[in-house]
């Protein structure tokens, strides 16, 4: 049986990272997907200033800076007047390192590490390769990975679930996944047409508010990425159809005629996982918690899972292992995840789609009133930034 120190499952942005920052470490990883390759994911786009902070410490934070597009300032919208209130991450330049949050679609940063990782001495990565089944023995995990032609066991000290919001392994585990699903879905349009062409004063990330229907719209280096909400008693065949397309495109620039490189739907979750460790296997990113995608926070926090739970293996390979280690990994990363992950997207939900019974003018008086007070308005970028609920995390004892 192959054996090695530590076995990541998915090689997505969160998983890659994990892997990476392991067999940086000096430490021997497998990295399994059950796809052909990184997936080209559209939908996490953004990667904030304390993440861009860990992909330094990698070594790679530039290297993926010069694909993407920095992004300091970030524009809360009223659609009908076009009146904006704009919060610029410049106010913290000598606070941070990377006063910014970068725009780079989430499969560079994958197809980036996986490269490495092949390239790594101390790293497998194994495409076409699935868990399957797994079992924890009293010193490591036995893992089954099936591959194209064959069953493959794997002896490991470690599994790490980073398999997405389907996770095989939390299912195997057990393991509660409590929240809730959106009755509406996203409907994501991604155009080549330049938007700051139409729309005065856009710069990369804009939260545009109304009652009727709100959007996001984001530039990423190869198209803007037009985010709206579709109902639930809408067929996918319409949403994705010229028809509504073109009602999306004349409403925003009051033109139709708008070609588009994707059209894709997806459900919107809100659930987090009863527990994150689980003896010798752990959730990491979207298998342990999922949430709608307002303000960029589900792929930044997975990120920060895999980077706090790397540390405690660390010390558990180098000193022995210690079932206390993981248990504050999880009494890290899970309660953020409610407090301000969960929490924060669905706030920013709320404040984008209030109905013309709620007071629209209120709630953009509260934005304009955070960004009149200059340390209020710097709290609010450290915490929209995720400053904040990384530190208090990691104060977690």
């Amino acid at each position: 049986m192959e054996t090695t120190q530590v076995i990541v499952a998915g090689a997505g942005p969160v998983g890659t990272v994990a892997a990476y920052r392991l067999a940086c470490m000096g430490f021997d990883v497998v990295l399994c997907e059950a796809g052909p390759n990184c997936a080209i994911d559209m939908r996490a786009s953004t990667i904030h200033s304390p993440t861009l902070e860990m992909l330094d410490e990698l070594g790679i934070a530039e290297e993926l800076i010069a694909q993407g597009l920095k992004a300091p300032e970030y524009h809360f919208r009223e659609r009908d007047t076009g009146e904006v209130v704009s919060f610029d991450l410049s106010e913290l330049e000598g606070e941070v390192k990377y006063p910014f949050r970068l725009q780079c679609e989430q499969y560079k940063l994958a197809n980036l590490l996986a490269k490495k990782l092949e390239e790594h001495p101390r790293a497998q990565v194994k495409f076409n390769h699935r868990v399957v089944a797994f079992n924890q023995t009293e010193d490591g995990v036995e893992v089954a990975l099936e591959g194209p032609f064959a069953i493959e066991k794997i002896q490991a000290k470690y599994l790490v679930a980073a398999d997405g919001g389907n996770s095989i392994i939390r299912k195997w585990l057990g393991v509660e996944f409590d929240g809730f699903t959106y009755p509406e879905r996203f409907l994501t349009l991604s155009t080549e047409v330049d938007l700051a062409d139409y729309i005065p004063n856009l710069c990369y990330v804009n939260y545009i508010s109304d009652p009727k229907e709100w959007m996001v719209l984001l530039r990423v280096p190869s198209a803007w990425r037009i985010l709206v909400p579709a109902k639930e008693d809408q067929p996918d065949d319409w949403l994705k159809s010229e028809e509504k397309k073109n009602q999306v495109f004349e409403h925003l620039i009051g033109r139709s005629d708008v070609a588009t490189s994707h059209r894709t739907i997806y459900r919107v979750h809100q659930r987090v996982a009863k527990q994150f460790n689980h003896g010798r296997v752990c959730l990491v990113g979207d298998a342990a918690h999922l949430n709608n995608p307002l303000g960029g926070f589900g792929m930044n926090s997975g990120i920060h899972d895999a980077w706090e739970l790397c540390s405690q293996i660390e010390q558990n390979l180098k000193q022995g292992h210690d079932d206390a280690r993981f248990d504050l990994y999880d009494r890290r990363r899970r309660p953020v995840t409610h407090s301000f992950i969960q929490a924060q997207t669905m706030q920013n939900k709320k404040m984008l789609e209030h109905s013309p019974e709620e007071n629209h003018a209120q709630r953009l008086q509260e934005m304009k009133d955070i960004h009149a007070d200059r340390e209020t308005r710097l709290a609010y970028l450290r915490k929209q930034a995720m400053f904040t609920c990384l530190a208090e995390a990691n104060a977690v004892n």
